[in-house]
């Protein structure tokens, strides 16, 4: 593996397990590949995995464990990708549904509310940009105080037009944006968006956009149970 120079694969550096007793093994791993003492987001990439089977008995149970390397500093944030609306509520359901559980037990959780803690301090990250604003999505999101991150901002490869007033739209919504940069004059043009807003007639038009379309579906998660872009397929 080859850190220094930037020739790193995903697969050697990045856990591809999902198992909650597993999380924080694959963490410190890829910490120590990197040669770093935490990670600034720890996210799960997809709501699937390949073994259906398993995935099944475990659903969302790598919760915990995310919970378990917040908690130890390992990371400072913890988030999901590519999880539909009704998955992140059903995420919460799961975790409120143990709160009742243990109060129930009169056990004393020094968590008050293990949905608050994890997703008080989480990161949505999601396709977005003009021809999916996600605008359900980003409601969800405010009112549950959690950060959305658009990937995929400009397709991919990225497309170069419009760039500019295209992450603005995003930034004045309150959307992060990650567009990747690999050249010095990217990375400047990234910067390049402090300096101008947009009209209001030009959000209103940004807004008023009719195409409405997923530019990345993920084919090989078609059938199965937890696939998030299923209603999408039809």
């Amino acid at each position: 593996m080859k850190i220094d120079d930037g020739k790193a694969l995903k697969f050697e550096v990045v856990g591809t397990r999902n198992r909650a007793k597993e999380v924080e093994g694959q963490l410190c791993q890829s910490l120590e590949k990197l040669r770093i003492n935490y990670a600034d987001l720890y996210l799960i990439h997809m709501p699937t995995s390949f073994d259906v089977i398993i995935w099944m008995r475990q659903r969302f149970h790598f919760l915990r464990g995310m919970e378990d390397v917040f908690k130890k500093g390992l990371t400072k944030a913890i988030g999901v990708s590519n999880f539909s609306i009704k998955q992140i509520e059903r995420v919460k359901s799961q975790l409120l549904r143990k709160i009742i559980m243990f109060r129930n037990r009169t056990v004393i959780f020094h968590e008050y509310s293990i949905w608050t803690s994890f997703f008080k301090f989480c990161v949505i990250l999601g396709e977005c940009h003009l021809y999916l604003p996600q605008f359900a999505l980003h409601e969800v999101c405010k009112n549950h105080d959690i950060s959305l991150t658009s990937s995929a901002s400009f397709e991919s490869p990225g497309r170069v037009d419009y760039e500019v007033p295209n992450r603005e739209y995003l930034i004045e919504r309150d959307i992060a944006v990650i567009p990747k940069s690999v050249k010095e004059h990217g990375v400047k043009e990234n910067f390049e968006i402090f300096d101008f807003e947009l009209t209001e007639s030009e959000v209103k038009g940004c807004k008023n956009v009719k195409h409405c379309q997923h530019l990345f579906l993920f084919d090989y998660m078609t059938n199965h149970p937890e696939d998030p872009f299923k209603d999408e397929r039809k």
